[in-house]
């Protein structure tokens, strides 16, 4: 099983290695606002699970630079996921908001909207 799992998701990173999609390009000054907007994101995810690549090519999409920390190989990821959002599950989107309220956010449909919302991408 663990073979199977090994193949699959190398499949998983080749293809989404060879399709990535382009980013949206937008005015400079744009840029730097989501950046600093995205600092208060972060994605807990698994790199070959097909849900975290699916919010990754989003904000691929949308040239969103959100920290990604990788669940099942750091150990402190795991702790912070466990102990901030109370379930291992992937892909999960931690939003901290101005009064530093946090959000655990767990789907990657609810993950894509929310981004979308959040930061339309109006190209330059």
């Amino acid at each position: 099983m663990r073979i199977i799992r090994w193949i699959v998701g190398s499949l998983i990173l080749f293809f989404d290695w060879i399709t990535t999609p382009k980013g949206v390009v937008r005015a400079a000054d744009a840029q730097n606002q989501i950046d600093r907007d995205a600092q208060m994101l972060t994605l807990y995810q698994y790199k070959s699970c097909p849900f975290c690549v699916k919010v990754r090519r989003s904000m691929k999409r949308q040239s969103l630079k959100i920290e990604t920390r990788d669940a099942k190989r750091c150990d402190t990821a795991r702790n912070e996921l466990l102990e901030g959002g109370g379930r291992l599950k992937v892909p999960c989107l931690k939003v901290v908001d101005k009064q530093g309220d946090i959000q655990w956010m767990y789907e990657s449909s609810d993950i894509i909207n929310f981004l979308e919302d959040r930061f339309q991408a109006e190209a330059a």
